[in-house]
């Protein structure tokens, strides 16, 4: 499981964790909604050892990630993250991308590297990019790529930063499909969306954040239908206000999601 206890971060003045504390059970599908700047995608950050903490505790199967004496590296294998921006390396091909890091970290030869990528593009319907090069892929085709190279490693768990914020809204529901494909698998995802409908189908649980602190918790539900704070009923009636795909247009702040 992931622990989150009592985590505290900044950039120099600026808190943006306020000590938040979050568990996510192995099978469980968790998704962080609220503002930008709350503190949704630097949480993630924190989690896989992107950012350094300044108070509180973060473990992965018991293993305290900022541990001196933590491997990090190794660590990592075990946590896939995804941005909202692809970042897949536009000089080599699909297949190119995936088996870098099998050959790079994990040491696998061309052989196993190959398989196990072309297993993955297949999982997430790319079987037939393999050879594209990113620039004439769609940017649901780079996010999906992203998201194979991320499974390739056999990750324990995923953490999933707006992967729709920056797709053209016809290009959502495809990347969206292979999330609902993960969670029926039974993968361990944490997940910062703005996709309203999207949290609500496939969230065991859903923490609202705001201002560096988790304002509320629990089943979908009860976060949607039931909102006990009086924050979250005015997010909410924000974005049946906006009408259109929640998040449509904007992305986080730098430092502050």
């Amino acid at each position: 499981m992931i622990r989150v206890d009592a985590v505290h971060k900044r950039f120099g003045a600026l808190e943006v964790l306020k000590g938040v504390s979050l568990d996510v059970e192995k099978g469980e599908a968790v998704v962080l909604i609220g503002p930008s700047g709350s503190g949704k995608s630097t949480l993630l950050q924190c989690i896989n050892g992107l950012e350094p903490i300044q108070g509180g505790r973060i473990e992965v199967d018991g293993t305290d990630v900022f541990a001196p004496e933590t491997d990090l590296n190794h660590l990592r294998c075990r946590i896939g993250i995804v941005f909202q921006q692809y970042n897949v390396f536009p000089h080599l091909t699909a297949l190119g991308n995936v088996t870098l890091a099998l050959r790079k970290v994990l040491g696998k030869n061309h052989a196993e590297a190959e398989a196990i990528a072309v297993r993955q593009l297949e999982r997430v319907g790319l079987g037939d990019k393999s050879r594209a090069y990113p620039g004439t892929l769609s940017g649901g085709q780079q996010q999906r790529l992203a998201i194979a190279r991320a499974l390739a490693m056999g990750p324990n768990y995923m953490l999933l930063d707006e992967i729709t914020s920056a797709l053209d809204p016809e290009l959502v529901g495809e990347v969206l499909m292979v999330l609902r494909d993960l969670r029926a698998e039974g993968m361990t995802m944490l997940v910062v969306t703005h996709e309203m409908d999207f949290a609500r189908e496939v969230a065991d649980r859903i923490a609202f954040f705001d201002n560096g602190v988790i304002v509320e918790a629990g089943p979908p539900a009860q976060v949607f239908d039931a909102p006990r704070t009086e924050r979250l009923q005015q997010f909410l009636r924000r974005l049946a206000q906006q009408g259109a795909r929640p998040g449509q247009g904007g992305q986080d702040a730098h430092h502050g999601t």
